[in-house]
C-alpha cells in the first residue's frame, strides 16, 4: 500500500485555515515563535492546520509567496492569502487570526 502525502498546494486548498510559518534554522525569532506556533496546532487541532516551511530547504515556495524575512506568517483559506505577517507576533494575534477565518 502506498501512502501519498499531501502537497504544500493541497493542503492551502482546503476548506480549513492553514496557519504557514515560514522559518529558518538560523533565525532567533523563529526559534522564539516555534513552541508558540507548536501550541497553536494542538490547541486548535481539528479546527486549522498548521505547517512549518524552512525557507532555506524550499526556496521556491517561499519565493512564490514573497517571503522576504523570516519569520512570516500567512494563513491560507481555500487556496487563498487571506493574513500576513513579517516578524515575530504573540500567541492571542495569531489565534485570533485563525478563529476570524473558521
Amino acid at each position: 500500500m502506498v501512502i501519498m502525502a499531501e502537497t504544500f498546494q493541497q493542503i492551502i486548498n482546503g476548506d480549513k485555515p492553514v496557519l504557514v510559518d515560514f522559518f529558518a534554522t538560523w533565525c532567533g525569532p523563529c526559534k522564539t515563535m516555534s513552541p508558540i506556533v507548536d501550541a497553536i496546532g494542538k490547541e486548535m487541532m481539528g479546527k486549522v492546520r498548521v505547517l512549518k516551511v524552512d525557507v532555506d530547504k524550499n526556496q521556491a515556495v517561499a519565493s512564490a509567496y514573497q517571503v522576504q524575512a523570516v519569520p512570516t506568517f500567512l494563513i491560507f483559506k481555500n487556496g487563498k492569502v487571506v493574513w500576513k505577517k513579517a516578524g515575530g507576533t504573540d500567541k492571542i494575534t495569531l489565534r485570533q487570526q485563525l478563529l476570524s477565518f473558521i
